[in-house]
């Protein structure tokens, strides 16, 4: 499995965490990395992802909720949410990565952890933002 996904699937797994507890995300980030991580060294592209989510949650929430028709963000899937608001992170701040990389990954991870109408229903969401709000955006 590529590193990057990989990242993306632990990743998805703290903000859950963060989604319900409402912990400390540099605890929650230790706990995982000693717990699941193995012992490995530190996974960057985590934690970017994990404290970038956290920081820019209100744009990225904006975000959600204008483009999903007749849906309220707390009464989302909580793993949708998350995918959501990893990708749209992405999107928005890591240039880096190609937009198409970022909705494929975005949906897979929906087809994986989420349900039956996840991946549908993210690459729905994520599309319209790509085409509207991030495209527009770039000079």
């Amino acid at each position: 499995m590529a590193k990057r996904r990989k990242s993306r699937e632990s990743a998805l797994q703290v903000l859950y965490e963060l989604d319900i507890t409402r912990r400390d995300p540099i605890g929650a980030l230790a706990q995982f990395q000693d717990h699941f991580a193995g012992g490995s060294e530190r996974d960057d592209f985590r934690e970017q992802l994990v404290l970038g989510v956290l920081e820019h949650r209100e744009e990225i929430d904006r975000l959600i909720e204008r483009y999903s028709e007749n849906w309220r963000l707390d009464r989302m899937n909580i793993i949708d949410r998350g995918i959501l608001r990893m990708a749209i992170y992405e999107l928005l701040y890591c240039p880096e990565i190609p937009p198409k990389v970022t909705l494929n990954e975005a949906v897979e991870l929906g087809k994986r952890f989420g349900s039956e109408d996840s991946a549908g229903f993210i690459n729905g969401i994520l599309d319209r933002i790509q085409n509207e709000a991030v495209r527009k955006s770039i000079p």
